[in-house]
């Protein structure tokens, strides 16, 4: 093993950036292999073009005789490009992305053959749904399911094949993907959020909720991470004494990019622009060899999409570079572990950002009323946005040194805050004139000078306001960006329906004016939301008591924050909002919490394996040495030796000290594995991983690390956390 280890090293220092040419500027390439608006126009009918715009734009339903002429212009155009394939590309619950590639090619008899796509393949396919996640939806003797055309999110050609986002649902409706419940809960958010725009403008249509991820990565050397089973295997380091020199001299974070790294994120990026996801930032990251990118905003289907396509299209180019693409929460203990911002904001048909203040009183208020009903809505949701962020890497991660909490807060800032407690003390019922006018000339429309000088962000909140969107900061690297916004969309749907309701309410049966009754249930809001907002540190005991006072909850592990998602309340919003039924919310949460427990089982075969079987033995062969050593002396100095022995005596009753902790720690381990595996309730199995099983990973680990550090540096099987970070 020493010897992987070291060639692997030979190798890595070899390796010299691979040679990119970037002779094509950015917004020439953008798009060129998407089947865009602008493609459309010229590969499509009048009456083909304006049924697909009909359906993205107002959610209509093609007719087949459009899905015919679409399929022959999209596989004319795919053709024109080499492509040779077609798949249906969907997000199973796996949290990754599916696919089946068919030939353009048919048949005709005679020996003849063409190429062939039609309306019926473009808009359905019956991909084999047994072997996919779907928390006892199906039998899984029962195969059928279907994928159908999501028309909003453009076809890309990727490689030789045409790829047409879908969604995936059984042969009984059900939802078996991320997507559908996606675009239903943004067009509960449509409908909600329009209905509310009509109290300020009349021309609003359509309101598009918009998404902009902040994708974190670390980039570590193919041949290293191949040395590393852990990391192979689980996406992370089990084991690993932390090296001398690691993130506390802040030198590598927005540092000048190593030339690898740079020329694999200039690679990247080219294949971007073609796929048309646009990508814009690029920095080093605050840990050694962790990275980010982010890309200008997108509604958020189509976000979601990208940042799915990005994760997978990143291992195929890091491959080109000879890396591996970490994406994992927490690869290295010790060190900064990597999250995906979300940052969501709401738009009108009209070019208005709801959650940016305007230039009138007026708009002003519409702001106001979209970022109170948000912060009421994550108020009263706190615990379900926790269990959406929930994973078992998430879990490394959250409450860590560089991460939100586990406790889900707002922040907005002193000079928000400010405006809300004026807004608090509005008077009950109807405002005198002058009341109206202190209100939109010294409350409500000093907004946009507050904004301008917004309070410091904090980076320990989970939920934050930062100018003109809101920042949901605790979403795990790892994640499909659907769960997270499928629930934030959902909420905020539901909170703005409630509002209106209550509005509504005020105006007919009070007889106040509209302002007057939108400050009434504003106060009412502010009032009620109040636990949620912070602004304080979010790291240690004394926000989580603070929090426990307020009645915030604080769900550490998934299996506990899991749970809130089959609640009443939870099954009850969703049914009603119309995301997801029942049926399709319990689904999900059987189905994440087996994986939960699958993937600490992983972790612990494999730490059992890598402790045991490369560890130990090595620990063995240099105890095996040192006793040479000793009876050398022994025989040279005679009763004398062990002066001389000392040192070498002493590290080998450590060394047999830890090895008997390795044994005893894994037996123990193995032993309440076989316990859990027992048991029969998916929830009770879940707690006993992550309470009876997972407590003995920092134990054994504790025994390894103290390991490394004794045994020879040329025995050690294991590539090191300085070699790992730190080779460039």
């Amino acid at each position: 093993m020493a010897k992987l280890r070291f060639n692997a090293l030979a190798e890595a220092s070899k390796r010299k950036p691979i040679k990119i040419v970037e002779d094509i500027k950015r917004s020439a390439l953008f798009g060129e292999n998407v089947f865009s608006e602008n493609t459309m126009r010229q590969y499509l009918t009048k009456d083909a073009f304006k049924g697909v715009m009909n359906a993205i734009d107002h959610g209509t339903k093609i007719d087949r005789n459009i899905a015919d002429q679409v399929s022959s212009a999209m596989k004319e155009w795919a053709l024109s490009k080499g492509v040779t394939h077609y798949t249906h590309w969907f997000q199973p619950l796996t949290g990754a992305t599916a696919e089946k590639h068919d030939a353009f090619f048919e048949t005709i008899g005679g020996g003849m053959a063409i190429e062939k796509f039609g309306g019926s393949q473009l808009v359905q396919q019956e991909p084999d749904a047994s072997s996919f996640p779907n928390g006892g939806i199906r039998n899984t003797f029962e195969a059928r399911g279907y994928t159908a055309w999501d028309p909003t999110s453009p076809a890309f050609i990727y490689g030789t094949t045409l790829s047409i986002p879908t969604i995936f649902v059984a042969y009984t409706g059900e939802a078996l993907d991320n997507k559908t419940p996606l675009l239903r809960a943004l067009q509960a958010v449509d409908f909600s959020a329009t209905a509310i725009c009509k109290y300020f403008d009349k021309n609003v249509k359509k309101v598009t909720a918009s998404l902009g991820w902040e994708q974190e990565y670390f980039l570590i050397d193919q041949a290293l991470a191949e040395s590393r089973p852990d990391i192979i295997l689980t996406g992370r380091t089990l084991l690993g004494h932390s090296p001398a020199k690691g993130q506390q001299l802040d030198d590598h974070y927005f540092g000048s990019i190593p030339s690898r790294a740079l020329n694999f994120m200039r690679d990247l990026e080219t294949e971007c622009m073609l796929l048309g996801i646009p990508v814009k930032t690029r920095h080093n990251e605050v840990a050694p060899n962790q990275f980010e990118l982010a890309p200008i905003y997108e509604e958020a289907n189509l976000a979601v999409d990208h940042n799915s396509l990005l994760m997978d299209v990143m291992g195929k180019v890091g491959a080109r570079h000879h890396f591996k693409v970490l994406l994992h929460e927490k690869p290295f203990a010790g060190i900064n572990g990597s999250g995906k911002h979300n940052n969501w904001s709401l738009s009108t048909n009209t070019g208005v950002n709801l959650l940016s203040p305007g230039k009138t009183p007026m708009s002003n208020l519409q702001f106001l009323t979209f970022f109170v009903n948000t912060i009421k809505a994550v108020n009263d949701n706190e615990e379900l946005l926790r269990a959406v962020i929930a994973s078992a890497s998430n879990d490394h991660r959250l409450g860590a040194n560089e991460a939100p909490p586990a406790i889900i807060s707002v922040f907005i800032g002193a000079q928000l805050t400010k405006v809300l407690n004026e807004l608090e003390n509005v008077t009950n019922g109807k405002l005198s004139p002058e009341e109206k006018t202190d209100l939109k000339l010294n409350v409500v429309g000093k907004i946009p000078d507050v904004l301008l000088d917004n309070t410091d962000r904090n980076r320990t909140s989970p939920f934050a306001f930062t100018g003109n969107k809101f920042e949901f900061r605790a979403v795990g690297s790892t994640a499909n960006c659907a769960k997270p916004m499928k629930v934030l969309n959902t909420i905020v749907a539901k909170q703005l329906k409630e509002f209106k309701i209550e509005v509504d309410k005020l105006i007919d049966t009070k007889d106040l004016k509209k302002d007057e009754a939108i400050f009434n249930v504003l106060r009412e809001y502010i009032k009620a939301s109040k636990k949620i907002l912070f602004e304080g540190n979010g790291y240690g005991d004394a926000w989580e008591k603070e929090a426990k006072k307020r009645g915030l909850s604080n769900n550490k592990t998934t299996p506990e924050a899991l749970k809130v998602k089959v609640s009443e309340k939870s099954i009850a919003l969703f049914e009603e909002m119309e995301v997801m039924s029942k049926v399709e919310t319990v689904a999900r949460y059987e189905v994440e919490v087996e994986e939960y427990t699958m993937r600490i089982q992983i972790e612990a075969r494999v730490l059992g394996d890598i402790a045991g079987n490369h560890v130990v033995p090595t620990a063995v062969k240099y105890q095996n040495l040192l006793i040479k050593n000793v009876t050398g002396l022994q025989q040279i100095f005679g009763k004398d030796y062990e002066k001389h022995a000392a040192e070498q005596i002493q590290l080998i009753k450590k060394i047999s000290e830890h090895i008997e902790g390795i044994h005893s720690k894994i037996d123990k381990m193995i032993n309440a594995r076989k316990k859990a595996n027992k048991i029969e309730n998916i929830e009770a199995m879940a707690e006993a991983y992550c309470f009876k099983v997972k407590p003995f990973f920092e134990e054994i680990r504790y025994h390894c690390d103290k390991l490394e550090l004794m045994i020879d540096d040329e025995l050690w099987p294991l590539t090191k956390y300085r070699e790992l970070l730190f080779t460039r």
